[in-house]
C-alpha cells in the first residue's frame, strides 16, 4: 500500500481517480474525453457550472462574490491582486501602501512580487527573523498602514514552513492574544482583505464575507495543477488604476464577464476539481466533517512528534502549527538536527510506501502533508513507521 504525503501536487481521493478513469475515454454521452472536449460545448458548460455550484455550496459563498477559474497558479495571483486591486482612478502605484502580513515563504514571495511591480510595501509583521517558526508577534505590535491602504494580504497556511492561523484551535503561547486566529478586527475598516488559501482551502469552514478576494491553487487540496480558483467580491472588479492596464490573462473583470471562458480554460483540471467538490459534499459530508478528520490526522502526528523524547522536533510554535503541512527535523545524540539520519528516514520511508516526505529544499528536514484526500490510515502508517525508525536509530 502506497501513501502519498506530497506537498503539491497533492494526493487526490481514490474515488475521484477511479471515476475519472471510467470517464477518461468518453464523458457521459458525449462520445469524447474531457481532454478533447470544446470548452464551448454544452457538456463542458455543465461541468464548469456544476463545479462552481458545488464550490459555492461547500463554502456558502454569497451571490455578490464571483468564482473564477484561472491559470498560472497562486504565483500568478501575486501579480493579479496588484493589477486588479491596487486602487481606483489615476495615479501611480506608490500612492497607496499595500499591507503584508508575512509569516512564511509564500507571503514573503507575494510581497516581493508586489514590490517588483512598483507597489509601496508595508510589513504589518514579518517573522523572517525567527525563520518563520510561528512566532507571531502580539497584536499590539502589528503595524497596519491605516484606512488608506490599497489592501491587506496574508497567507492562511504557509505550505513550506507549516504555519497556519487558527489550525488546531490551541492557545497561542507566544503572544498576548487569546487565540491564534487571524485578527480580522485589526484590519482598518474599508480596507480590502486578500488571502492566499492554496494549501488549506476546503480543509475547514470559514466566513467568506470577511474577505474581498481569496485565491487558491488547486494542486494542494482540491485538484490537479493547472487551475487556480479565485473568489472575488463584486465591488473589487472595478478597483484598478486606469493608467495601469491589467494583462487580459489576469483581469478579474474579464474572467467574471465571460464565466471563466474568455479563452480556453484548463478544462480537465476544472473537471477533476468538480469531482473533488462532489466527493467532499456527498461522500465526506462537507467542510465541517472534513475539518474534524483533518484535526484527528494532525493531532495524531503532532502527538507522535512530541512523545518522541526530542528525537523528532517541530520548530513551529504550538499555537500556529498547520493541520495541512507538518515539517519536522530528526535530532542526533549531539542535540542537533542530523541530515544523515533524515536522509535515511526519507529512503526507508519511501521503501515502506510512504512517499514524498522529504522537506522543502529551503528548510530541509522532513515534511508530511496531510491534505483532505489523505486517509487517517495513511497517518497511522506514518506514525507506526516513525516509532519503529526511532527504535532502530
Amino acid at each position: 500500500m502506497v501513501h502519498n504525503f506530497s506537498a503539491g501536487p497533492g494526493v487526490l481521493p481514490r474515488k475521484v481517480l477511479e471515476r475519472a478513469q471510467r470517464e477518461l475515454v468518453a464523458f457521459g454521452n458525449s462520445g469524447v474525453s474531457v481532454l478533447e472536449m470544446s470548452h464551448r460545448s454544452p457538456e463542458f458548460e455543465g461541468i464548469i457550472g456544476k463545479a462552481e455550484a458545488d464550490y459555492r455550496a461547500l463554502l456558502n459563498i454569497p451571490s455578490n462574490y464571483k468564482v473564477l477559474f484561472m491559470q498560472g497558479g497562486a504565483t500568478a495571483q501575486f501579480s493579479a491582486i496588484v493589477y486588479n486591486l491596487i486602487g481606483s482612478g489615476k495615479g501611480d502605484l506608490t500612492q497607496k501602501p499595500v499591507d503584508f502580513v508575512v509569516t512564511g515563504g509564500w507571503s514573503e514571495r507575494c510581497a516581493q512580487e508586489a514590490a517588483l511591480l512598483g507597489a509601496k510595501i508595508n510589513y504589518v509583521i514579518n517573522t523572517k527573523p525567527t525563520k518563520h517558526d510561528g512566532s507571531i508577534p502580539p497584536h499590539s505590535e502589528w503595524r497596519f498602514s491605516g484606512p488608506d491602504a490599497a489592501f491587506v494580504f496574508y497567507c492562511e497556511n504557509e505550505t513550506v514552513h507549516g504555519v497556519e492561523f487558527d489550525a488546531l484551535n490551541t492557545a497561542n503561547t507566544t503572544s498576548t492574544s487569546t487565540s491564534s486566529q487571524f485578527p480580522f478586527h485589526l484590519v482598518p475598516k474599508g480596507v480590502p482583505l486578500v488571502c492566499d488559501m492554496s494549501s488549506n482551502m476546503l480543509s475547514r469552514p470559514f466566513d467568506v464575507t470577511k474577505f474581498a478576494c481569496i485565491f487558491a491553487g488547486a494542486q494542494k487540496n482540491m485538484g490537479p495543477a493547472g487551475v487556480t480558483v479565485v473568489i472575488v467580491r463584486d465591488d473589487m472588479l472595478a478597483r484598478r488604476i486606469t493608467d495601469m492596464p491589467v494583462p487580459t490573462i489576469l483581469d478579474y473583470k474579464i474572467y467574471a464577464e465571460n464565466q471563466s471562458l474568455y479563452n480556453t480554460p484548463p478544462a480537465y483540471s476544472i473537471y477533476i476539481c468538480g469531482l473533488v467538490y462532489d466527493w467532499l459534499r456527498n461522500e465526506v459530508g462537507g467542510v465541517e466533517a472534513m475539518e474534524k478528520l483533518n484535526k484527528k490526522k494532525a493531532t495524531l502526528l503532532y502527538d507522535t512528534i512530541e512523545q518522541s523524547g526530542g528525537f523528532y522536533r517541530c520548530a513551529v510554535k504550538p499555537g500556529y502549527r498547520s493541520n495541512m503541512n507538518v515539517p519536522f527535523r530528526i535530532y542526533g545524540a549531539d542535540g542537533k538536527p542530523s541530515e544523515e539520519v533524515e536522509k535515511k528516514f526519507a529512503k526507508e520511508s519511501e521503501a515502506a510506501g510512504l512517499l514524498q516526505l522529504k522537506g522543502h529544499r529551503s528548510v530541509g528536514g522532513i515534511r508530511a502533508s496531510l491534505y483532505n484526500a489523505l486517509t487517517i490510515e495513511a497517518v497511522r502508517a506514518l506514525v507506526e513507521f516513525m516509532v519503529s525508525f526511532k527504535g532502530r536509530n
